[in-house]
């Protein structure tokens, strides 16, 4: 008998991966960073991270249900426990309750929901919230914990993180950056930030799993921390004094945070592998414009949210070649 040809509805390869799977397996890696500001910020870190969670959730079935209208629930496929970790990860540890439920409405209702809900969001959701938070709050936002204060959240001792003394460098202070915690401390994450993003090795520990399971690739993360490493290596090495060492770039502030698990969002950044570098090179280079020559010391958060919305113009002119497409010479 003859082989037949069947033709059958897509999609015709399948995987075992699901919306679920790979929510709950980022949640998973951001684990050893959430153990870390537990650690390092006691209370406060527990405080903050259980609100942004809570309401994110909350806010999600809220508006699904009574504005939306939606019949099935969203709150299970672990994408506003996702949004309400990596929220709470880029923000200080004795934020008030009140502004941290303002950041989750706004990241839920209008970062997210506004467009549709999950795979239709231009820009990454805990981004838009904690922006939004950085321009309503300035005061609140920037006030950063020192570590080790584990019985205290709202009137813990505040101090200046890394960056702070690397943009005041800048700005003339030349006696600045000789106050900058040590390469080794700045990696484990002894010194001061946000919630999430004081670690290095533990959001290490995280990419690592994320690439083992193959929930991303290496493309995005590693063109980020590549072009930050070049550029503030170039500006270095131009002007020791004024400028700090591209390590101390890279293991302060949410440039590690970012690159592993905020510019990788499926939805907010590009489908190809020439894209995804492409998308990386372009927040690491403005990453270091922002943080050299802005007004803020941290730029990681404008960068990619920048570059979100340059996504689908990336996808146009970066698609993979087509299987049997004939190249004309």
């Amino acid at each position: 008998m003859a082989n037949r040809l069947i033709v059958s509805m897509s999609p015709h390869v399948h995987s075992n991966d699901t919306v679920e799977r790979n929510m709950y397996g980022v949640v998973l890696a951001l684990v050893p960073a959430l153990l870390w500001s537990f650690y390092a910020y006691g209370v406060g870190a527990l405080v903050v991270t259980l609100t942004s969670v809570c309401a994110c959730i909350f806010f999600e079935w809220a508006i699904t249900k009574f504005i939306l209208k939606q019949e099935s629930s969203t709150i299970t496929d672990g994408s506003a426990i996702l949004t309400g970790i990596l929220l709470a990860f880029n923000l200080p540890s004795n934020l008030p309750v009140w502004i941290i439920v303002i950041g989750a409405l706004v990241a839920i209702g209008i970062g997210k929901l506004t467009f549709g809900g999950l795979g239709c969001n231009p820009f990454n959701p805990a981004l838009v919230g904690r922006v939004f938070l950085l321009i309503s709050f300035p005061v609140q936002m920037t006030s950063w914990p020192i570590q080790g204060q584990h019985g205290l959240y709202l009137d813990a001792e505040t101090a200046a993180t890394p960056l702070a003394l690397m943009k005041a460098a800048v700005k003339g202070d030349a006696s600045s950056l000789s106050q900058l915690p040590s390469s080794w401390e700045m990696f484990i994450g002894a010194d001061f930030g946000c919630v999430g993003e004081v670690s290095a090795l533990a959001l290490l520990l995280g990419l690592g799993y994320m690439l083992w399971k193959k929930i991303i690739t290496w493309h995005i993360p590693v063109s980020i921390l590549a072009t930050v490493f070049v550029f503030t290596g170039i500006m270095h090495l131009v002007d020791p004094i004024v400028y700090a060492s591209p390590v101390a770039h890279i293991f302060t502030g949410g440039i590690m945070l970012g690159a592993i698990f905020m510019a990788t969002d499926y939805v907010t950044s590009p489908m190809s592998h020439k894209g995804m570098i492409v998308y990386g090179v372009a927040i690491g280079f403005l990453t270091v414009v922002i943080r050299l020559f802005g007004a803020y010391p941290e730029g990681m958060s404008f960068a990619i949210l920048l570059m979100n919305a340059f996504t689908p113009l990336i996808n146009t002119y970066c698609k993979p070649k087509r299987f049997g497409e004939v190249v004309k010479k």
